[in-house]
């Protein structure tokens, strides 16, 4: 057998720096266990039609077998001559069994086995990231749940707005994180796809069975398009286009508990497991983890447009340039994995300081909407009632008081309407009871989305509240 498999068309030795421009086995070696699962499944279903006999078939199920036991314990020696891992395979294999792992490779290309590795490895990766997303929302569910009574600020503009639960804040990304489990199931569809028997393009006149080789891989369907099974990568767009939205959700919430653990804020202090202090300021303890995490979500922004600048202009079928498609695929499956498993272990480990969270929420006029509701109940319209509550706003700044500190005569210089009873619709229990619109800050409505998303995460675990 020749050193490479196109060198009958060619009459000079490969150069050693284009071996080594060429070579991706240090990026695909990580592929080896889809790629030897695949050729075994390829050389049984040669088999069935009859291109091989059984037993060339049982020869090198058998070899592959030997040399993935080799690549696990870490024996395999690997070479920029060789280019990629299917090709290292091979190689090996000749050396493994002689001259029947000479018909490994009938029926197929270089061009449908690595899009066959890819989906299979992406396949688990995503099963593996629902999982994750699955074990975070029971974090937060779990947190939720100690929360119900918890009150502090919700803010917009990162300004202090209305009084929320922190149970309902942690439910917010509950929610998001739930999406994102969606967006990777339903990308799953799309990647479980089998592109095996295209070949290099055109498909082959070998009397395959696609079917049979599907069912041996667990592929619940085969690609349509000989042409489009080699040269696609959406499906990888499309997990990175999730993971990217998931990072987006992962440093929202870091920049929320970076916020909440500073001396302005005050609301959580991180475990010192999950913090670093300084080499020069003995008093530091830095919130590193959710630091890290805010900055790795542009490692992955940066891994999506990577792909999808590889990919934009390319003619059909598939081109070298798509050697470069694993390195930001491999790159944001790692650092999605991994951020996602530092949350699941450092969110429960948050102190919780419920009461600096209750005084924020007490001041700073957060309670000036119940008042312009509860004028609207006395028939006031509502933007009339706004402008009511805005000038006594202004009057309590320049008094120094809250809006619950001003007394009944003072309040009545607004409005007449205006009694007693006011004063009950200005605590913090009543502003957080009365948030019952579905959705709403209610304990009853957070206590009943804590529940149903306990029972989700009980079931499937996909679908949102």
């Amino acid at each position: 057998m020749s050193e490479k498999p196109w060198d009958g068309r060619f009459s000079d030795r490969t150069d050693t720096s284009v071996e080594a421009f060429t070579s991706s086995i240090q990026t695909d070696k990580r592929l080896y266990p889809y790629d030897i699962e695949g050729s075994v499944a390829h050389c049984r279903m040669l088999a069935k039609v009859g291109v091989i006999t059984h037993e060339e078939a049982g020869e090198l199920a058998e070899g592959l077998w030997r040399i993935k036991r080799e690549l696990d314990q870490g024996n395999f020696k690997f070479s920029d001559s060789l280019e990629d891992i299917h090709m290292h395979i091979e190689a090996r294999l000749l050396q493994e069994v002689g001259k029947v792992a000479q018909k490994l490779h009938t029926a197929r290309s270089r061009n449908d086995q690595v899009a066959l590795d890819a989906r299979m490895f992406l396949r688990d990766a995503t099963g593996q990231t629902i999982g994750r997303l699955q074990d975070l929302r029971k974090v937060l569910v779990a947190l939720a749940e100690q929360h119900t009574d918890t009150v502090l600020p919700g803010y917009t503009h990162l300004q202090r707005a209305q009084p929320v639960l922190l149970a309902h804040h942690f439910m917010a990304y509950y929610e998001m994180f739930s999406r994102d489990a969606e967006r990777f199931a339903d990308s799953l569809k799309r990647t479980n796809v089998m592109p095996l028997g295209a070949a290099a393009l055109a498909g082959t006149t070998y009397p395959i069975d696609r079917a049979y080789t599907a069912e041996l891989l667990n592929f619940p369907a085969i690609c349509a398009n000989s042409m489009d099974a080699v040269g696609d990568r959406d499906f990888m767009l499309e997990f990175l286009a999730a993971a990217s939205i998931c990072m987006v959700h992962l440093s929202r919430l870091c920049e929320e508990l970076v916020l909440w653990s500073s001396a302005e804020f005050r609301f959580i202090e991180l475990a010192d497991a999950f913090a670093t202090g300084s080499s020069i300021m003995p008093q530091k303890k830095n919130p590193d983890i959710p630091e890290l995490i805010r900055g790795k979500t542009g490692r992955v922004f940066g891994d999506l447009v990577a792909l999808l600048t590889l990919m934009k202009s390319l003619p059909m079928a598939y081109n070298r340039d798509m050697q470069e498609d694993k390195p930001p695929l491999f790159d944001a499956v790692d650092t999605l994995s991994a951020c996602l498993d530092i949350m699941i272990k450092m969110l429960p480990t948050i102190q919780v300081k419920i009461q600096t969270m209750r005084q924020a929420a007490s001041v700073g006029f957060l309670n000036a909407t119940d008042m312009a509701d509860y004028l609207v109940g006395q028939g006031v319209a509502f933007r009339a009632a706004h402008g009511i509550v805005g000038q006594a706003v202004a009057y309590a700044l320049s008094q120094g008081k809250e809006l619950n500190e001003l007394s009944l005569e003072e309040l009545k210089k607004f409005s007449k309407v205006i009694q007693e009873d006011l004063f009950e619709r200005l605590t913090l229990e009543q502003i957080i009871a009365r948030r019952q619109s579905a959705g709403g800050t209610s304990q009853e409505n957070v206590r009943a989305a804590v529940a149903a998303a306990k029972e989700g995460l009980a079931g499937t675990g996909i679908a949102s509240t």
